[in-house]
């Protein structure tokens, strides 16, 4: 699909990013990895934590080509009641919140050298308005602003709402000329949503990576590619015809109890039956 095999942390995400995880990481066969910013697997406000990483980073060949904005602020993802991270919340104390959270996730890029973020606009309930194109102009206009001193890109991400459908992720970032933002092309949530193809026609030169995972077309299950319904021959074939191929991003799942040998030669397959 792609020059660049990337591994999304997503698939360690219940234990703490730590140098043992990315060298299991390297082991796949992936080039680089992205970095998923929950608190409980990297927590990008602790100084230690951070300097762990890019230490490791520095030393080793393996690359932190991209970071997924937090999506929780909490170390439960939510499951103790802590509000979502959500830029298109109708409260403007919510909004302030999650771009201040996102905010000190970047933050990290001034010694981990990863050159793309990942964003969410809203939650999967956020429905189409007004207030939605105003809204996620001015949270893309603001981050993107914080993020470029330190060599970042955004990347807004499609997600199963109706806020995000592609056609509308790109009325957004055409309404506002934000013309530096990319998209990153969730193939899972396309697939369970407006479908693969026109998901890739809507954002076309726009897509600057793509995260690759299955379903079944009715829940974001993040299977590995093949164990789902998604036509991977067509899709793939649709990103190779693009005139910059992305970067290809593995964002799987992890059964807790999975030994890393046998999830190395999982991802590796992964990664081949994308090639």
């Amino acid at each position: 699909m792609t020059t660049l095999r990337v591994l999304s942390t997503h698939l360690f995400l219940s234990q703490r990013l730590h140098p043992g995880v990315l060298e299991t990481a390297a082991r796949t066969g992936a080039q680089a990895v992205e970095i998923f910013a929950a608190r409980q697997h990297f927590d990008y406000t602790s100084r230690e934590d951070v300097a762990e990483l890019a230490a490791w980073f520095r030393s080793n060949e393996l690359q932190a080509w991209s970071m997924h904005a937090p999506l929780f602020p909490d170390r439960e993802m939510g499951r103790a009641g802590a509000p979502a991270v959500n830029l298109l919340h109708p409260e403007k104390a919510r909004r302030i919140d999650a771009m201040d959270e996102i905010k000190r996730a970047l933050e990290t890029a001034d010694s981990i050298p990863f050159s793309k973020l990942v964003v969410h606009l809203g939650e999967r309930s956020d429905e189409w308005s007004p207030r939605t194109i105003e809204y996620g102009l001015t949270a893309l206009e603001h981050l993107g602003a914080f993020a470029h001193p330190l060599g970042v890109r955004l990347l807004v991400e499609n997600l199963a709402s109706e806020a995000t459908r592609p056609e509308r992720l790109m009325h957004i970032l055409e309404v506002g000329h934000l013309n530096s933002i990319g998209v990153c092309l969730d193939l899972g949530h396309a697939h369970m949503t407006v479908g693969i193809p026109e998901a890739i026609a809507s954002f076309s030169t726009r897509i600057v990576s793509v995260h690759a995972h299955d379903n079944h077309g009715l829940k974001d299950e993040h299977l590995e590619p093949g164990d789902g319904t998604i036509d991977w021959a067509q899709t793939t074939a649709a990103l190779k015809a693009l005139p910059t191929p992305p970067a290809t991003v593995l964002e799987l799942s992890r059964s807790l109890a999975e030994p890393a040998a046998t999830l190395v030669e999982r991802v590796q397959k992964a990664f081949e039956k994308l090639d």
